[in-house]
């Protein structure tokens, strides 16, 4: 029998289609999960603190942190974090007339797009500006730890929930400093003022375009085009968005320099994520002249 977390009982979750927790929790969509010795994954989603791990054709999630929900709420909860409702094999299919994106569908297979709460998305993407996986790890939990509250979970550990708009919206530069985010830090606090306010209403954004709602959040301070898709992409599911990071400026430029094919566009952020992956663990594929049809 899998042996448990102080004696905490797992929730078996279906994964029939091969959802993978490397590939989807590090990939650069999201910051506060973490690889631990023994394989499984722990983080913070919402309020609360999991463990995960993959066995077979099932995720096993544990909750970490009182009280832990019913077993149907958990399961609602990852079916719609994980994006378990979406065909991703249909979108693979979309790629396997393009030989690049057919190999990188496939390399990838095990990425969901995750559905994440909009306001640490759209804040976790601003401190990613000009960093790395590793550094913007740093900052989040920093972030965290010093304006979030507080969630004791098993064997002692506390960890932190995301800080709320509200929580960091009265807040000057110098009160950040503890996170040594940098220039970043009137970025963050003009995003959390507009959205406490009600200035900038992320939930309601799931309702208009996405150039409408791109438009909305490079009003605030420092967000461009690539940390607003990001923000879109991973915090309110506009799977359209194609985020350029340096990895996919890259890709894009050697291997799709007049765009993604027609009918990929309307999942583009689920492609992107597929080649991003692909060619950070194979860049050996931009050093080469290699068509990206065949």
């Amino acid at each position: 029998m899998l042996q448990t977390i102080s004696g905490l009982a797992p929730l078996a979750l279906s994964n029939p289609f091969g959802l993978s927790l490397a590939q989807t929790l590090d990939c650069g969509q999201c910051f506060r999960w973490e690889l631990q010795p023994d394989g499984s994954w722990t983080g913070v989603a919402g309020r609360r603190v999991y463990s995960l791990r993959e066995k077979k054709n099932e995720i096993l999630a544990t909750c970490l942190s009182n009280p832990a929900p019913p077993p149907d709420e958990l399961a609602s909860f990852f079916h719609r974090y994980f994006d378990l409702g979406t065909d991703y094999q249909t979108i693979q299919g979309l790629c396997e007339r393009h030989r690049i994106l057919k190999e990188a569908a496939q390399f990838s297979k095990g990425i969901r797009i995750l559905r994440q709460d909009p306001w640490e998305a759209l804040c976790t993407f601003i401190l990613s500006q000009n960093n790395n996986i590793k550094r913007i790890t740093g900052l989040v939990n920093r972030l965290c730890e010093h304006f979030g509250e507080p969630i004791p979970a098993a064997e002692g550990r506390t960890y932190f929930t995301f800080p709320a708009p509200e929580a960091l919206a009265p807040l000057t530069v110098e009160d950040l400093a503890p996170v040594r985010c940098g220039f970043r830090a009137k970025y963050i606090l003009d995003a959390a003022k507009k959205v406490a306010s009600r200035e900038i209403d992320l939930e309601g954004m799931e309702k208009i375009s996405t150039p409408e709602s791109m438009d909305i959040l490079m009003g605030i301070k420092g967000v461009g085009p690539k940390v607003a898709q990001c923000a879109l992409l991973f915090g309110l599911h506009k799977m359209d968005c194609l985020p350029r990071d340096v990895w996919i400026g890259r890709a894009m430029d050697k291997l799709f320099p007049e765009g993604f094919p027609q009918e990929v566009l309307p999942m583009a952020g689920v492609v992107q994520q597929y080649l991003f992956h692909y060619v950070r663990y194979n860049p050996e594929v931009l050093e080469v002249d290699q068509p990206s049809k065949q």
